[in-house]
């Protein structure tokens, strides 16, 4: 697979019925290996190895309703009172990241009122503090390391 802008991880890939699968160490099982699954994965790693999430505060795929349609967050990472510290959209590496997908995220975030937002494709990461006083977020160089 592409190399990413994430630190080297280690996954356990399998081939199965002519395609590619990846162990997701949220949901427990083996999925298909596509691009977006790809960004997700290390995410995934990302959130867990180096900013120290615990893999029982990850939620991955989630079902949200938005105006009577099913939509799927990608990433959630909850906090320990069961609210969203961050909602995480990734994309493939393919895909730029544009308004469209901030546009996107904001709208999943109206229903989810994640503290932290996050965007990527692999390539490029953009992270967002959410001022719901204000109405706005501001861009930061990075998402917060776990804390208790």
């Amino acid at each position: 697979m592409l190399a990413l802008n994430f630190p080297t991880y280690q996954f356990r890939i399998k081939n199965s019925e002519n395609s590619r699968q990846i162990f997701d160490i949220i949901r427990k099982k083996f999925v298909s290996l596509q691009p977006e699954e790809w960004v997700r994965q290390n995410t995934i790693r990302y959130l867990t190895a180096n900013k120290q999430y615990p893999v029982s505060l990850i939620g991955v795929e989630k079902m949200i309703l938005l105006n009577d349609l099913k939509k799927r967050a990608d990433i959630l990472v909850y906090n320990s009172d069961g609210s969203i510290k961050i909602l995480v959209e990734c994309k493939a590496p393919s895909v730029k990241i544009t308004q469209a997908t901030f546009d996107q995220i904001a709208r999943y975030n109206l229903k989810i009122k994640a503290e932290y937002l996050m965007v990527t494709n692999g390539m490029e990461h953009f992270y967002c503090l959410m001022d719901y006083e204000k109405e706005k977020y501001t861009f930061l160089r990075q998402i917060p390391d776990f804390s208790r």
